[in-house]
């Protein structure tokens, strides 16, 4: 076992540093450890039960398991009590995470964890005076944040140190740990050969808390990759690729691993640029197995003796021979073309080459207003030498880009490499403008002027997700997904009906010129240069610190109860929206500059489903209040029933709450009076999970630790642990039912109980009536959370 003691650095082989990073602090907590004695320990017992091959996948999943010679173990049905390796919070939700561990009453975090602020900075002018304003701006969050770090043993990483997924990446992720993050994109890991999970606040909070986590056994999906990555082609394509196959559902329930001789010919980077992207698809999470290229990588980021260990256990990070994959989809990467995916949804895909007549034939924008390149999804320095490679050609030619074009390095580390090898010049020469190290316009942190609100106009990203208006706020925005090299070439040509493949660029004195295929390093020559230390290690003992939350704050604020149930069927309960096609979390709970409340719920919900489009009118955020029969926005109508103690409940369509993890999501409509969310079906992001104590723990020990199950990122379990019912109609016909101006009884609750299906009766404003069937997925604790009128209210009530 390889333990990464207090005076560790990230950069630890003398003869590899430079001045900065001799004196960058510690990354890794002393009780950080690299165990796999462990691991392979517990392997054996699993292996020697089940008496059959394992995937990657499973080794790495059943070897943190806290009962492997007890535990029952049969994939898509059982749910495996697990030990994570250590927890990972952006800024955003770990507001939330650490007011409700503030509350837990616990002294210390019980493993490894970090803050990282890289979603409250907005994308404005450039980056050292975005920096500057969101550091003044968020001043009480980031200060909340630095403070109940320090006193709870928790990492903080400053804004300005970058996006939280490649901050683990460089500094936390090896191969074989098990992570969770409070983050839809933290599957980006396995591209170190990790099983890193998204999940939500709650569910770190009692991670944090030392409690066994629990994961329905995932089935596993094997992508087997053949051939050759090469030319136009890049790492991202592959994902784009599989998108396109499975969907934005198709990955539900499974980790999704990568396994076949093509893997060699992809980066450790561009393998994380497909784990990344993995969340689109609906999968727990996407992993590769350890090859060379993570060596390479760990080596190039102070790693060394963590690469020696890895290659002595390299049996358990990689698949055994003949393991059962649950299905299986094969890829030839030298005959897989580049790829664009979109409009509003990442999961249509279209070869590059095919993009323009497309996009004819459906009357999207052809003219490129803006590309943007990076993300946590392509940020890497590989991915800024190769679109810096086709900047440089351009700039060669006299060419600069006809759109806008903006850069997002991925951390301060990458930041200060690409200025210090020129990657970052060439792409400001071309018309870039580097932005902050920070999520920015991905997540809709981005302050656009080129268009009003409303216009239609087409933008090209190397992000992972592009439903109506998360980049922009504009529903009109067609925004693109693709690599940052397609990206960088559609800006240059300033349309999509450019393939780079094919297609001539006209220079200024009139030259017809081709863009060759674009190159790039894999990893810096020169090592990376760490750039300005931004990182805060705790204090070994934090207890005299002190962490304050003003009442008078509008970012932050403490958690009231919600109200218990009545033990009475809900009834007239009137029909805030029925919602019309896709709504995602970002319609229910948007990002951008709404971020800033996520630290305080009251504010926070006057952004509920302003993005859903309502029925009745096919507008979005404008509904009829049935009290005053005036149009109101969605937050404003919810309040106004709130405040005449009407009940109120939301029909939805298919896959509601597809997209990132919003605890919010579930928050919101609970904390505005709403009671149900009935729909077709909803999403599952990232599988099911729970948490739950061990049975020797006392309930005074952990205190206000939530007892959470089936957790991680369903939207369907969020919505259940604020005490609200989510059910689906039986026969998703009846949703056509349902008018806007209806009242939804919701009866046999006296009788609630797992499998048992609900009624509700529909009454129509003509005053007629009928009853359909309504299901769910509760079992008896989460039964418990209902009544109590949440888990937290559970949780309290065991307490006395």
């Amino acid at each position: 076992m390889l333990v990464l003691g207090q005076g560790a650095r990230r950069f630890h082989v003398a003869a590899a540093l430079n001045a900065k990073a001799k004196v960058a602090m510690s990354r890794f907590e002393p009780n950080s450890s690299i165990n796999y004695d462990k691991l392979r320990s517990n392997i054996d017992i699993v292996r020697k039960r089940l008496n059959r091959p394992l995937t990657l996948s499973e080794k790495i999943v059943y070897g943190h398991l806290d009962d492997p010679a007890g535990q029952e173990i049969v994939r898509g049905r059982t749910y495996l009590r697990l030990r994570p390796d250590r927890v990972a919070m952006q800024d955003a939700t770990a507001q939330m995470a650490m007011l409700q561990f503030i509350s837990s009453g616990l002294p210390k975090v019980a493993v490894p964890s970090t803050i990282h602020c890289d979603h409250l900075i907005e994308a404005q002018t450039g980056g050292a005076q975005d920096l500057q304003r969101a550091k003044e701006i968020n001043q009480e969050v980031y200060n909340f944040l630095a403070s109940a770090g320090a006193k709870y043993g928790v990492g903080f990483w400053k804004p300005g140190s970058g996006i939280i997924h490649q901050i683990i990446l460089e500094n936390y992720a090896y191969p074989g740990v098990m992570l969770i993050g409070t983050d839809s994109h933290t599957p980006n890991g396995g591209g170190l050969g990790c099983i890193c999970i998204g999940v939500g606040g709650a569910d770190a909070v009692d991670v944090m808390a030392g409690i066994p986590w629990e994961l329905k056994c995932p089935n596993v999906i094997g992508v087997k990759l053949t051939g050759t990555l090469s030319g136009w082609t890049s790492p991202k394509d592959v994902i784009l690729k599989v998108a396109g196959i499975l969907t934005v559902k198709g990955g539900t329930g499974a980790i999704v691993e990568y396994h076949g001789p093509g893997v060699d010919s992809i980066s450790c980077t561009g393998m994380a640029t497909i784990c990344n992207m993995g969340a689109e698809i609906g999968a727990t999470t996407s992993v590769f197995p350890y090859n060379h290229r993570m060596r390479t990588y760990l080596e190039k980021t102070g790693r060394e003796e963590i690469a020696a260990q890895a290659n002595e256990n390299q049996d358990l990070l990689v698949p055994d021979s003949g393991c059962h994959y649950d299905q299986i989809i094969e890829i030839n990467l030298s005959e897989l073309k580049p790829h664009i995916n979109g409009p509003f949804t990442p999961d249509l895909a279209h070869p590059v080459s095919d993009i323009g007549s497309v996009a004819e034939k459906n009357g999207w924008p052809l003219d490129v207003k803006v590309g943007l390149i990076g993300s946590c999804t392509n940020s890497s320095y590989e991915d800024m030498g190769r679109a810096a490679s086709l900047a440089k050609q351009a700039l060669d030619k006299g060419l600069k880009c006809k759109a806008q074009f903006t850069v997002t390095p991925g951390s301060e580390q990458i930041r200060a490499t690409i200025e210090r090898d020129g990657y970052a010049k060439m792409l400001r020469d071309v018309g870039g403008v580097v932005l902050a190290n920070a999520c920015g316009p991905c997540i809709g942190q981005w302050d656009r002027r080129d268009v009003k609100k409303g216009e239609k106009n087409t933008i090209v990203t190397s992000f992972n997700r592009n439903f109506t208006a998360r980049n922009d706020a504009n529903p009109a925005t067609h925004a693109f997904v693709t690599s940052p090299e397609i990206v960088t070439a559609l800006a240059i040509a300033g349309t999509l009906k450019f393939n780079p493949e094919t297609d001539f660029l006209t220079a200024p004195n009139g030259e017809k010129f081709k863009l060759l295929p674009p190159t790039g390093d894999e990893l810096p020559a020169r090592d990376f240069d760490p750039g300005q230390d931004t990182y805060q290690q705790p204090p070994a003992d934090g207890s005299g610190l002190r962490v304050d939350v003003n009442p008078q704050s509008n970012r932050l604020q403490l958690l009231e109860p919600f109200d218990r149930w009545n033990g009475k069927d809900l009834e007239d309960l009137q029909v805030l929206i029925k919602v019309k096609g896709k709504c995602t979390t970002d319609h229910i709970s948007a990002a951008g500059p709404w971020l800033k409340f996520r630290g305080h719920l009251d504010n926070i919900s006057n952004n509920l489903l302003i993005g859903a489009v309502n029925t009745e009118n096919d507008a979005v955020n404008k509904i009829r209040n049935y009290l005053t029969g005036e149009f109101g926005g969605v937050p404003d109508v919810a309040r106004y029933y709130k405040k005449h103690n009407v009940s109120w409940v939301v029909v939805g369509d298919e896959n509601y709450g597809e997209g990132s993890s919003r605890e919010h999501a579930a928050l919101e409509p609970r904390h505005l009076g709403g009671r149900a969310i009935i729909v077709k079906s909803f999403a599952r992001i990232h599988g099911e999970c729970e948490i739950s104590p061990p049975p020797n723990l006392k309930l005074s020990v952990i205190k206000q630790v939530i007892l959470i199950h089936l957790s991680c990122l369903s939207t369907e379990t969020n919505l259940k642990k604020q005490g609200l019912l989510p059910l689906t109609f039986s026969n998703p016909a009846d949703y056509d039912k349902i008018c806007p101006d209806d009242k939804i009884s919701i009866v046999g609750l006296k009788s609630f109980a797992p499998g048992k299906p609900l009624k509700a009766v529909i009454k129509h404003s003509d005053g007629s009536s009928e009853t359909i069937e309504l299901n769910h997925t509760f079992n008896e604790t989460q039964s418990e959370w209902f009544q109590a009128g949440s888990a937290l209210n559970r949780m309290k009530e065991l307490q006395k």
